[in-house]
């Protein structure tokens, strides 16, 4: 039987999906952070508990892998070296092709056809297909980037509430219990921020979104910055020739409400996932290397 695999390799975990020919999903996984900026045997590490997971769902054993199809769809393919180091892999597939993860999520939103999607999750990214044009905006990795995004949130409401502590400006609920977090301690957050991740910032994320709904006046302006910003990556992908827009991950849900009208209007929903889009890159994409 034909099989094909979709992998989804994200900085928070890494996905995979096997399906038959005809598209039925028969064994599905997941793996550790897949992002290459965490090193590229652990990323390649969480792609193989990903993909042995989904066969052994699928009740196939090793010796099929060679009769399957992949597709994977990575977070970092940008840096420099991880292409050349994917395609001297040497993964056990009758082939696999690559691209980025924005890449694989813009393919499943719109069925492999034209459109923009912003990724909003622990990090953010733009990117659009119009016509044979690729544009991807930000992305470039917290904290030079990733506007808009989970870590984002975060960042800046420890930051504000490091700012109340100081009385450079007035304390609010929610500076109070983030500080809280901490014990009241400065020098807590600063050997926090020492060793945090992008991860670990993006934790306080639901809790801003939350202050925000209620009117909290540091979380409410936190977020209300976060969607000026994710605006305008918007209008960018909008202005480039994109007849819409799908507004895509964990954190998108909760910030739609808060982008500008004329761009909500723009908005529309994604026909599949990343997944469905690195099984589309899986069937239709020339193998980046041919294994058989």
């Amino acid at each position: 039987m034909e099989y094909y695999l979709g992998i989804d390799a994200g900085g928070t975990h890494t996905r995979a999906r096997l399906v038959t020919g005809d598209g039925e999903v028969v064994g599905t996984g997941e793996g550790g952070p897949g992002n290459t900026r965490i090193g590229m045997p652990e990323a390649l590490q969480a792609v193989a508990d990903a993909y042995m997971q989904a066969l052994g769902e699928a009740g196939l054993g090793e010796e099929h892998l060679g009769s399957i199809r992949a597709g994977l769809g990575i977070a970092g393919l940008n840096r420099r070296g991880t292409l050349p180091s994917l395609r001297e892999h040497d993964f056990p597939f009758r082939s696999i092709a690559f691209a980025s993860d924005a890449a694989i999520a813009n393919l499943g939103a719109h069925a492999g056809g034209d459109g923009a999607i912003v990724i909003v999750g622990t990090g953010s990214i733009g990117f659009a297909r119009v016509g044979e044009e690729v544009y991807t905006i930000g992305g470039y990795g917290f904290p030079i980037s990733d506007e808009g995004s989970g870590a984002d949130l975060g960042v800046r409401a420890i930051r504000r509430s490091l700012w109340a502590r100081d009385g450079r400006i007035p304390h609010s609920a929610m500076t109070e219990e983030v500080l809280d977090y901490f014990q009241g301690s400065a020098g807590e957050i600063v050997d926090w921020t020492a060793r945090a991740t992008p991860t670990d910032y993006a934790v306080f994320a639901p809790m801003v979104m939350d202050y925000a709904t209620q009117g909290d006046p540091v979380a409410e302006a936190i977020v209300q910055g976060a969607a000026l910003r994710l605006d305008r990556l918007i209008r960018v992908l909008l202005d480039r020739g994109a007849p819409s827009c799908c507004l895509m991950g964990g954190v998108a849900a909760r910030m739609r409400d808060w982008l500008a009208a004329s761009i909500r209007e723009r908005l529309t929903e994604p026909k599949g996932d990343a997944l469905d889009g690195a099984i589309l890159l899986a069937r239709t994409r020339a193998a980046e290397k041919e294994l058989v």
